[in-house]
């Protein structure tokens, strides 16, 4: 290992060991089915303050706290780019409320929080308190991926996060700024002119640099390969522009920058966001490990019982009124209006903006200044284990959760896959047939099934599909480009892992063929669609076998040897097709169940016997 000094990791050894223990704990919490953002906190504690291997402001230096103030302005643009305003239908006035009433009454009771609880001085509380406003995306994001709640609720959550970020930021500046006339000659007028300077100058900025962003992509100013490059240089640009004119604007600079961008309707807007949430992961991993690693423990020694009372009050009283005043006479039902005002976890903003302005308070003379920072990191590791580990069962509990058992999305209404859906909602799978045609949907409506009439790719399905719901995709229409299009589009957000379509039709010449990087996966025996449905039209059957200790897979081939095998459904009621490279490795569990279609013959041996 590359060592700078005594003791000190070289920085681009500190660099890698961020990476690594980022992305892993990421890795590791995904194949566990964990909170991610518990494990990158406890990584980055190990790291740190526990074993001394890693000091950001060591081995880092100076560089740390700009890296990390730049990570979370990309962070927070991310978050403005998924604020698609089309996407909130009934999520709107929600919304609404718990930006306009929710966060100043929110800064209210954190104040008071402050006060009475934690024994801070008003100076402290008031700055803190407006800081308290934010609820972290960067720990919602992950959470609401793991929980996959129905839609409405996740929404309030996503947006309320992401609007409220740099309005919390905002809020402690305002405080902030009161003090700074307190405790210095300052005059009232020329701090009240900086605040209103600095926000104008964030919105001016962010809306100029978005409006610009998609003017210049959609008249092709700028060519494809350029456009990420580009935007994130002008992301920095107006963060840091920004940023010089009033401390902590940048953060509604580039959020405005990243809602007007969101609702532009670029072409390339798909590519644009996947590429962001691929690197704002790897910041979320970084920044985390960065501020649990420089945790300082004697400073926690500083805090007595009233830091557990403090984060008791404002967990258990301070996040549940202030949701439940702010959607007072809306139409969202109890059960949505309980899971939001019970999950108000803390995240990256927070910690970094805290201890910012608890290190200015200090040298203005507030003593208890010095508090802050530890009481932020104390409220983000509860709230983040605590809503970490009881957001999804607390969802289940309430039937919020886009469905109980993760289902299959069929797309293109056939007599196969009308078949195949029945096998599985016999089997208790959920699933749902999407198709154009209304007419390809008529048996599946007959069967029962549920369906959806319309473009699976289109806004309408975005609206009114739930594919939080959905963890398997299998494109089965008759058309072999759209096929291929639907895997390819909607293989980033399933996983490509879990995204199939029947085998194209081998066409005579090469120059027709499609690549085979594109599309998804085969499965079964690689059967096209015309293939399919000619043998459900000679009498072929889907078939549902439970495997026993007595009857395992063996048994089953030996007694099938027609039988061409689809997929399996675990324990848990859940569906996976299998492809064929995959069909020899399977190593099923007793009680797993095989999905199969039967030949005639097959079939009537069954019967007989």
């Amino acid at each position: 290992m590359a060592i700078a000094g005594e003791g000190a990791l070289s920085p681009v050894t500190a660099f890698a060991l961020v990476g690594a223990l980022g992305v892993g704990a990421q890795w590791i919490a995904w194949r566990l089915r964990m909170p991610a953002i518990v494990l990158m906190l406890a990584a980055g504690l190990i790291a740190g303050p526990a074993t001394g291997l890693f000091d950001p402001a060591r081995d880092i230096g100076p560089l740390a706290t700009p890296m990390i103030s730049l990570a979370v302005a990309v962070i927070l643009f991310e978050g403005g780019l998924s604020l698609n305003l089309r996407s909130l239908s009934d999520a709107a006035e929600g919304v609404r409320r718990l930006v306009f009433i929710g966060a100043p009454l929110g800064w209210l009771l954190s104040a008071l929080c402050l006060r009475w609880g934690a024994g801070l001085s008003w100076a402290s509380a008031s700055v803190f308190g407006g800081i308290m406003i934010v609820t972290g995306p960067t720990v919602i994001a992950p959470m609401l991926r793991t929980a996959r709640l129905a839609r409405r609720p996740g929404a309030l959550l996503q947006w309320e996060a992401i609007i409220n970020d740099p309005l919390g930021a905002l809020a402690a500046v305002l405080a902030f700024e009161y003090v700074l006339v307190a405790y210095t000659a300052t005059e009232a007028e020329s701090a009240i002119f900086a605040l209103v300077l600095g926000i104008g100058t964030a919105l001016i900025l962010g809306a100029a640099a978005g409006f610009g962003l998609a003017w210049a992509f959609r008249r092709a100013k700028v060519p494809e390969y350029m456009k990420v490059p580009v935007l994130f240089a002008v992301l920095l640009v107006v963060f840091a522009a920004s940023d010089a004119v009033l401390h902590e604007s940048g953060l509604l600079a580039v959020t405005v920058m990243g809602l007007v961008i969101a609702n532009a309707n670029l072409p390339s807007y798909e590519e644009l966001r996947r590429f962001k949430e691929h690197a704002t992961i790897l910041l979320v991993s970084g920044v985390f490990i960065l501020l649990a690693a420089s945790l300082d423990f004697t400073a926690l020694e500083e805090l007595d019982w009233r830091a557990i009372l403090f984060v008791a009050i404002v967990l258990l009283v301070a996040r549940p009124l202030t949701v439940f005043v702010a959607l007072t006479f809306t139409k969202l039902p109890w059960r949505e209006r309980l899971l939001v005002a019970l999950t108000g976890p803390r995240g990256v903003v927070l910690v970094a903006v805290a201890g910012l302005f608890g290190e200015r308070l200090q040298q203005l003379g507030v003593a208890d200044g010095a508090l802050i920072g530890p009481l932020a990191f104390l409220l983000v590791t509860v709230s983040v284990v605590v809503h970490g580990f009881t957001l999804a069962p607390f969802a289940r509990l309430l039937g919020l959760t886009a469905a109980e058992t993760p289902g299959v999305l069929i797309v293109g209404g056939s007599h196969w896959t009308v078949g195949l859906a029945e096998a599985l909602k016999d089997a208790e799978v959920p699933v749902l047939i999407a198709d154009a045609n209304r007419s390809h949907l008529r048996a599946a409506r007959e069967a029962g099934i549920r369906i959806f009439f319309g473009d699976i790719l289109s806004e309408a399905a975005e609206h009114r599909v739930e594919v939080q719901g959905f963890r398997t995709v299998v494109a089965a229409t008759d058309n072999d480009a759209y096929n291929t299009l639907v895997a390819t589009d909607l293989g980033p957000e399933f996983g490509r892992e879990f995204v199939y379509q029947v085998a194209r039709e081998k066409g005579e010449r090469s120059r027709y063929q499609l690549p085979a990087s594109l599309g998804g996966r085969p499965f079964g025996d690689g059967a096209t669609y015309r293939e399919l449905n000619r043998r459900m039209w000679q009498g072929w059957r889907f078939r549902v076998t439970r495997l026993t200790e007595e009857y395992g897979l063996e048994e089953w081939r030996e007694k099938r040897p027609h039988a061409v095998l689809l997929g399996s459904i675990d324990e848990d009621g859940v569906f996976a097709f299998v492809s064929p490279e995959q069909e020899d490795d399977l190593k099923p569990h007793p009680g797993t169940r095989l999905v199969s279609m039967l030949p005639p013959e097959d079939d009537n041996k069954r019967k007989a016997a």
